[in-house]
């Protein structure tokens, strides 16, 4: 891959998890389970690649719509997932972060998302931020509030703001925009991730399951971008 232009950000869309475990008869909760092991891999892989930002979504404001054992399952393996995540911040250099509403989040989560953006903000290898809780119109719209406030405060002035005051709102004001968005499972559309981030983006579906994406599916999209004519501004 030495040869190819590495994209410094790479987001995802996880999607694929459910039909994953359906199609080997087991409970949607195990396609969850082998998903979040992929995440694990994908880190790995994308840091020995070079990839500097990685950003995945891994539940939504849409998703709290699904049935409650689901929810209540997703939530139990994401407490457990950030708990190894700490462990694994500091031992693998990488610097974690969590967009999204937390306050929508139970306290506990709340917290293990705190220790583990503290624990791990100063290590300096790949930048991996997890999407919890996560709509783009939703971060939007609490975007603008707070931007509001401030011009209730004097803080900022009408004439003031521009995409680049917008932007310093938002939950990724200290991230590059993604330079490639992966969505897995063969679905072709953003289901409201990083609306405002992916206006340039290069996009690359797959129709594999994310349970079973490996490095060598994400060297095909990296391939992929490769192949783009990336002209910001041309006609």
């Amino acid at each position: 891959m030495s040869e190819l232009k590495i994209p410094n950000h790479v987001a995802i869309i996880l999607d694929g998890n459910g039909r994953w475990a359906k199609k080997r008869k087991l409970p949607r909760n195990m396609g969850h389970v082998q998903g979040a092991k992929t995440v694990e891999q994908i880190i790995e892989d994308a840091h020995n690649l070079g990839i500097k930002y990685l950003t995945v979504y891994a539940f939504s404001t849409e998703n709290w719509k699904r049935p409650q054992d689901e929810v209540n399952a997703l939530m139990k393996l994401l407490k457990d997932y950030l708990k190894n995540c700490i462990k694994r911040a500091n031992k693998n250099n990488m610097r974690v972060r969590v967009i999204g509403d937390k306050t929508g989040l139970e306290p506990s989560i709340q917290e293990k998302i705190k220790e583990l953006e503290e624990i791990s903000a100063k290590n300096t290898g790949i930048n991996f931020t997890i999407a919890i809780n996560y709509g783009s119109r939703d971060e939007m719209v609490r975007a603008m509030k707070k931007m509001m406030e401030d011009c209730k405060n004097g803080n900022l002035l009408p004439s003031e703001v521009s995409e680049q005051v917008f932007q310093s709102y938002l939950d990724t004001c200290d991230l590059p925009d993604p330079d490639l968005l992966i969505r897995t499972s063969g679905e072709i559309r953003l289901s409201n991730y990083l609306l405002w981030q992916l206006a340039y983006t290069e996009f690359y579906f797959t129709d594999v399951l994310w349970p079973d994406f490996n490095k060598r599916e994400l060297e095909k999209a990296i391939e992929y971008y490769n192949g783009r004519d990336r002209r910001f501004g041309a006609v």
